[in-house]
């Protein structure tokens, strides 16, 4: 038998713990900035968080109902969308990174560190606003119209 079609590991686990797990996992990421856990977790939990980081970038009330659906908590969620992913807007993908760390011991499983690539801890991009001068034009136009001419 073959495995076409068959996307992700199944960790030993019914598909309800599975889910359970990766929900857990993406927002102890989002909390905390960086996790440690082993190997394949950790290449599990990256592919699921980076489609999150996607939709929270596109924004949009849809989007932010999925993210709170796929995460355990809303603080969780309120964070990706409001604070994480305007953080992130110079990447289109590759937001977080699996570096291998330590040995468990006991039973010997490769432990990973998932991170985010860039810096969180830097401030977005202020957005500039209008400059006022044009706002003061428009008054002035709106002013130098007569009272009783309609358009």
């Amino acid at each position: 038998m073959h495995r076409h079609g068959y996307k992700g590991k199944k960790f030993g686990r019914e598909r309800d713990q599975r889910e359970a797990l990766m929900k857990s996992l993406a927002n102890s990421l989002v909390l905390h900035e960086s996790i440690e856990t082993t190997l394949p977790k950790a290449k599990e939990v990256a592919i699921y968080t980076e489609k999150l980081i996607t939709k929270a970038k596109v924004g949009g009330l849809h989007n932010r109902r999925q993210i709170i659906q796929s995460l355990m908590t809303l603080e969780a969620a309120h964070k990706l969308v409001d604070e994480i992913a305007p953080k992130l807007t110079a990447r289109n993908s590759g937001y977080l990174s699996v570096k291998r760390s330590s040995v468990r011991r006991g039973d010997g499983a490769q432990l990973a560190k998932v991170g985010f690539v860039d810096d969180l801890a830097a401030k977005a991009k202020p957005v500039k606003a209008e400059p006022k001068k044009v706002e003061a034009k428009k008054r002035a136009v709106r002013k130098a119209k007569p009272a009783g001419v309609k358009k």
